[in-house]
């Protein structure tokens, strides 16, 4: 009984201490404690920062150069990137999956509108990650009167399979606007472009591929990249954006690499340029790659205002690189741009109403 006391077992533990190395203590601890702690904040970053010793580069693409003048002809500028010219355009398909992003889509539309046959939409009263969410194309529909005679709008209710990855969702969203094209009346050899909303190519980079032929089946689209608006240029490796000659049986819609042949400077992706705090916090729970929120904090809107300014990364990411060199190289915050040249026309015709896309505008409305 005397054994079991709690004067007896204070006694054990001091012996106990006292017969550990100082320095043994101090590990056990201080140091491992704040190495497990920095493992918990900080395992993202590490794995990030060596994956150029688990993971290869993919395979290059071959780039095409682009040539482009403003009064330069066409049969010119198909004549020098090697094509022959046709003796009429071929017809245009323009089809997205939408979430939220009402203003990408009007610029997006306004810049393609004189050349695409057919605009076609699809949405869903689900997010890739079974969230429920408004139809907020349907409810904004009268934004958009100008393409209504050449609109193909679908609706699709979600599978709300929580849980599940997201990217079964995102397949399954893109399998039936597959379905909604043949509806729209696509054939064999229109040009059909595959690319999210915030994906913009330029007008004149599909007036060129309409127009021209012997072009490649399919060709991605070399995207300059930019961040929150276009105040924050950070890269020219937005690739996923693609041009199709379609084929019944063979095209299938697809946000991933389908050859590679890539066509140089083709137009803009404007990630996360939302004109809402509400939009940002949104698209974070949202869209496939959500287990990036780490943590309930990312989501405060004072942070993220913070971040927007300042040109930082949402997720308190390293850059998504293959070797050391540019994993340093693109570290820290994205430079400010005071460029607005070379822009969508209609972004700078309504450059008051959109003004939050353009340099020195940092500031977002809370929703």
């Amino acid at each position: 009984m005397q054994q079991s006391s709690p004067a007896f077992l204070s006694m054990r533990l001091r012996w106990l201490i006292n017969g550990l190395d100082f320095k043994v203590i101090f590990f056990l601890f201080f140091v491992l404690p704040a190495a497990i702690l920095g493992i918990y904040c900080h395992g993202q970053k590490i794995s990030y920062f060596l994956r150029p010793l688990w993971q290869s580069p993919p395979k290059p693409f071959i780039p095409i150069t682009h040539y482009y003048h403003e009064n330069v002809s066409m049969s010119t500028l198909c004549k020098i990137h090697g094509w022959g010219t046709r003796e009429y355009p071929r017809r245009v398909y323009d089809a997205v999956l939408f979430s939220n992003e009402i203003d990408m889509l009007k610029i997006r539309w306004k810049e393609l509108y004189p050349l695409i046959t057919q605009f076609v939409l699809l949405e869903s009263n689900s997010t890739f990650t079974a969230l429920p969410k408004p139809l907020h194309f349907a409810m904004n529909r009268d934004k958009f009167k100008f393409v209504e005679p050449r609109l193909t709008y679908g609706e699709i209710g979600g599978r709300f399979r929580r849980g599940e990855n997201p990217f079964i969702e995102e397949a399954y969203q893109r399998l039936a606007l597959d379905q909604l094209l043949k509806i729209a009346g696509i054939e064999d050899d229109d040009l059909l472009v595959m690319s999210d909303v915030d994906e913009i190519p330029s007008r004149h980079t599909i007036n060129l591929l309409r127009w021209c032929d012997d072009i490649p089946p399919i060709l991605h689209l070399q995207l300059k990249n930019h961040l929150y608006s276009f105040e924050f240029p950070y890269s020219h490796h937005s690739w996923r954006a693609s041009v199709h000659r379609y084929k019944t049986g063979k095209t299938k819609y697809a946000h991933y690499r389908q050859t590679d042949y890539i066509l140089a400077d083709s137009g803009w992706h404007c990630s996360f340029c939302f004109r809402y705090i509400s939009d940002f916090i949104f698209k974070m729970k949202a869209y496939s790659h959500t287990d990036r929120v780490r943590f309930s904090h990312f989501l405060s809107p004072k942070r993220i205002q913070d971040v927007i300014c300042k040109g930082a990364d949402l997720y308190d990411m390293l850059p998504e690189e293959y070797t050391f060199k540019d994993i340093i190289g693109r570290m820290g915050r994205i430079p400010h741009s005071y460029s607005a040249v070379h822009l969508p026309s209609y972004l700078l015709e309504n450059a008051k109403e959109y003004k939050y896309l353009l340099p020195g505008n940092c500031i977002r409305e809370r929703g």
